[in-house]
């Protein structure tokens, strides 16, 4: 039954994936002041977004340790915050990528480039942490401790503190207002994005578990 559910969560990711290119690739249209750049939008953004799901996650199964003393907890906690800092790689590179080809320098010390920095170091120094502490029930109890703490500063980083600051960055899809700055089509393009990059963050998560799972019993 947990094979076929596998099964059937790739093959939705598959047809999203495909689904997601076509997409931005043939339906949306360049966008004004940004032209074609606008395309590599749709993948940074689901790719920040799974980043700030992941850590939230790993906060939550750090608590569910911390409450139950189940191993299998601690295993999800790590997983999420392995792959939210891979994500948050993915979202940095993207938005080098986009910085160099708007204002011609990969990296400037934007507000959201300096804060999503601070936020590799964050959750790099987490990894680390794991690393060098041996002793399984000491490190998942530290480790959820940590990932408690650090995602307390997550709304900072990602939400507040760029907002403060004057930034070359585009306006965020929901502006000040509260409204959406965002064509149909390139909005439901988005939406196909995100609800992609979630699912593929979820069975990264599951794989990786599911995988130590099967290492224990071995």
């Amino acid at each position: 039954m947990k094979l076929k559910q596998g099964n059937y969560l790739l093959a939705t990711i598959g047809l999203l994936t495909v689904v997601l290119l076509y997409l931005v690739f043939w339906v949306v249209p360049p966008a004004q002041g940004l032209g074609n750049y606008v395309r590599i939008a749709f993948f940074h953004i689901p790719v920040a977004w799974v980043s700030v799901l992941a850590f939230l996650m790993s906060a939550g199964w750090g608590a569910g340790y911390l409450r139950r003393r189940d191993m299998r907890f601690d295993a999800l906690s790590a997983a999420s915050a392995r792959f939210g800092l891979i994500f948050v790689v993915l979202a940095t590179v993207s938005g080098a990528v986009f910085s160099k080809l708007t204002w011609g320098a990969y990296w400037n010390w934007d507000p959201r480039q300096t804060t999503i920095f601070v936020l590799l170091l964050i959750y790099g120094a987490y990894l680390t942490l794991r690393a060098v502490m041996p002793e399984p029930t000491r490190r998942a109890r530290v480790s959820a401790v940590y990932a408690l703490f650090s995602f307390l500063t997550v709304p900072f980083l990602v939400f507040i503190i760029p907002r403060l600051f004057f930034s070359l960055h585009p306006s965020p899809v929901i502006n000040g207002s509260g409204s959406v700055a965002m064509e149909p089509v390139m909005l439901a393009t988005l939406l196909v994005g995100l609800l992609d990059a979630t699912l593929i963050y979820a069975w990264l998560v599951r794989k990786s578990v599911s995988g130590r799972d099967k290492e224990v019993l071995a």
